[in-house]
């Protein structure tokens, strides 16, 4: 596909080869989601995961916040919602965050400044997270007398109940290097240029990897979650591994490795 950029109300979607860059685009409310964002960026999510064209999906913001959470005026007409409206919003937001979650390409999240509430959600649910020192991050929603429940279980994969029991319940600011401690992020950089230094050597990196064999990896991980090292385990990891063998794709990959060449799916 050639570059190519599309601008909607709340995100814009931009190509550069293989590279498919999903930004944030209400700086003048700090990226606060709303009803109209939400579907807006899982529409956006589900298209480049059926997109064979798209390798790798890049999360940025525009403006001084990665994302503040809720927007407040959405959370005001909530309030006012039907019990089955009320659950539909919901699970509108639930579904973007599965959405990005399970996404078969690997994502990455870059992240300049301050995320709250779902926001941290977000970050949460990408299988790469760099940042900034000027990134901060606040589990806010027990200070508006709500729970961070719909993101809670990508935040908690990623940081540990531990310290989720302390973050959510007192709702303070996560420094980005306590983030980093944490688990929360991956990589922090200096600045916005060492941000994007290190996209471009993640982007280097995940162009060498077979593209299935990415997708499955993935897979892999989400299925492994929360289980002991038991026979089933041993046995479906036999099979997964025996099966993976037999694709063209790692028939490509070791023929590459054994000629000493780079193989025809790397960018």
């Amino acid at each position: 596909m050639a570059n190519a950029t599309i601008a909607g109300a709340a995100v814009i979607v931009s190509r550069m080869g293989g590279i498919a860059t999903l930004t944030l685009d209400r700086p003048r409310v700090h990226n606060a989601f709303d009803e109209a964002m939400i579907a807006e960026l899982t529409a956006a999510l589900v298209a480049q995961a059926g997109d064979p064209t798209v390798r790798v999906v890049v999360l940025a913001a525009a403006g001084k916040s990665f994302c503040a959470g809720a927007d407040l005026g959405w959370m005001d007409r909530a309030a006012d919602f039907t019990a089955a409206e009320n659950l539909a919003d919901a699970r509108a937001l639930a579904r973007l965050m599965s959405t990005l979650d399970g996404m078969p390409k690997p994502t990455i999240a870059l992240v300049h400044g301050p995320a709250y509430g779902g926001g941290v959600g977000l970050v949460a649910c990408c299988d790469v997270v760099v940042a900034t020192p000027a990134a901060r991050f606040q589990l806010s929603e027990v200070k508006l007398g709500l729970i961070p429940a719909v993101i809670s279980p990508y935040v908690v994969a990623a940081i540990g109940a531990r310290q989720a029991r302390r973050y959510f319940l007192t709702a303070e600011t996560m420094p980005a290097d306590e983030a980093l401690r944490l688990g929360l992020v991956h990589a922090l950089c200096a600045d916005e240029t060492g941000l994007m230094a290190t996209r471009d050597r993640l982007l280097e990196a995940f162009g060498r990897g077979g593209p299935e064999a990415i997708a499955d990896s993935k897979d892999l991980i989400a299925t492994l979650v929360g289980r002991s090292i038991d026979g089933q385990v041993i046995e479906e990891t036999a099979g997964r591994i025996a099966r993976r063998r037999t694709h063209a794709e790692a028939r490509e990959g070791v023929a590459a490795f054994l000629e000493k060449r780079t193989p025809r799916w790397a960018y």
